[in-house]
């Protein structure tokens, strides 16, 4: 029997903790996400100028467990800009340089036309090689790493003067440069670097199995929903698939600990200190990408290095994962495959985290994804 089956649906799903503001708009998005069979539960952070204003988890994790904010949900691709952030502080270090060519620390990686590919093409998604024969949740990572290496550069390709989203190869080659940089696997990096400096003490790049284990019932996978045949994907929702680090999309924790990663961003460019400088920063997530057409997503967007940035300009209604009608020009940020997001709007002091806990397919997760954006701006009267 499909686990989506044994998830009770007849009755409206209701919120496990209290908002400290009215949501109508927002609650409205959830449970019709819920009634359609989307997602069995989501989990919500907002905040706006420092103040919390939504915490909560909604609908199930699993069938007949509540999600709460204390879930330990997937984040998926919505973790890259902590990545980027690890590339950040070791550039503050002296140690990176965003423009150099990744041969200067990975010189295998020089062969078959990738031998001009920088950093920055990395973190813009300009590189070229978006897809290499790895088998990113089962082969070792100096196995995946190797395999990289050897791939060859898309026909055509020139690197910075086409853009295609890369799924995970370029991530892949940014953890291999902090591994090689700092001396530590990117996923340990950064857990002790970003995580536990934030305070993100349930957030993990690469998930311990004994700990895993300990979390219980607080763990709340990703379903796949598209098919009518729903299932937990059986390598995100182990102890052992969660203990597999993936630079580009193995995040997981509770949604709020993303919430205070981009709200340490915002204080940043607010002026205080904190995990990398306002120079790094600003590099990091000011478009960069501009007017390209992405090969991956069909549509033209434009980016930062290593963060999304609004594009609605480029079709408000048409631009896969934006963040909404209303958001600020400078808003940063980064959403998961049709189920995450998470993104600082600094003109409007903004904070919004979000999981949908089930993958509906493209078609019915960006309108869900533009909706609840939407939503959230409206209740909060920034519209």
């Amino acid at each position: 029997m499909p686990i989506w089956s044994r998830f009770d649906r007849s009755s409206t799903p209701t919120m496990t903790e209290p908002a400290w503001h009215s949501f109508p708009r927002t609650e409205q998005v959830i449970q019709a996400s819920i009634a359609r069979g989307q997602n069995p539960g989501v989990q919500l952070y907002v905040s706006r100028r420092g103040e919390r204003f939504f915490d909560a988890g909604y609908g199930d994790g699993w069938p007949g467990v509540p999600m709460t904010a204390d879930s330990i949900t997937m984040w998926l691709s919505a973790v890259k800009p902590v990545t980027t952030v690890a590339i950040g502080q070791l550039v503050d270090r002296g140690q990176v340089e965003i423009d150099q060519p990744v041969v200067s620390w990975i010189p295998e990686f020089g062969q078959r036309g990738k031998e001009s590919v920088t950093v920055r093409h990395l973190l813009e998604h300009t590189a070229g090689f978006r897809f290499v024969a790895a088998r990113w949740s089962f082969d070792p990572w100096d196995e995946i790493i190797q395999t990289i290496c050897q791939a060859k550069l898309e026909k055509d390709w020139v690197p910075g003067e086409r853009a295609g989203y890369h799924v995970a190869s370029s991530w892949y080659v940014l953890g291999e440069i902090v591994r090689r940089v700092d001396g530590r696997p990117v996923d340990q990096y950064v857990r002790e670097e970003i995580f536990e400096p934030l305070g993100m003490d349930d957030s993990w790049l690469a998930m311990p199995e004994d700990r895993y284990d300990i979390y219980g019932d607080r763990i709340a996978p990703t379903f796949q929903t598209e098919s009518g045949e729903e299932f937990a994907n059986p390598v995100w929702s182990t102890s052992a698939g969660a203990a597999i680090c993936r630079p580009g999309g193995s995040g997981r924790g509770p949604i709020r600990e993303l919430g205070t990663f981009y709200e340490h961003l915002l204080a940043i460019i607010a002026g205080k200190s904190g995990i990398v400088t306002l120079d790094t920063l600003r590099t990091l997530t000011t478009r960069s990408r501009i007017n390209m057409f992405d090969r991956t997503f069909n549509h033209t967007m434009d980016w930062a290095a290593g963060f999304m940035v609004d594009s609605k300009h480029h079709g408000e209604e048409t631009v896969p994962y934006g963040f909404g009608r209303y958001c600020g020009r400078s808003t940063f940020g980064h959403a998961g495959a049709q189920s995450s997001t998470g993104f600082a709007d600094p003109e409007n002091e903004l904070v919004v985290a979000l999981v949908f806990n089930g993958m509906p397919g493209e078609a019915a997760h960006q309108p869900r994804l533009r909706a609840i954006c939407n939503a959230i701006y409206e209740d909060l009267e920034i519209a």
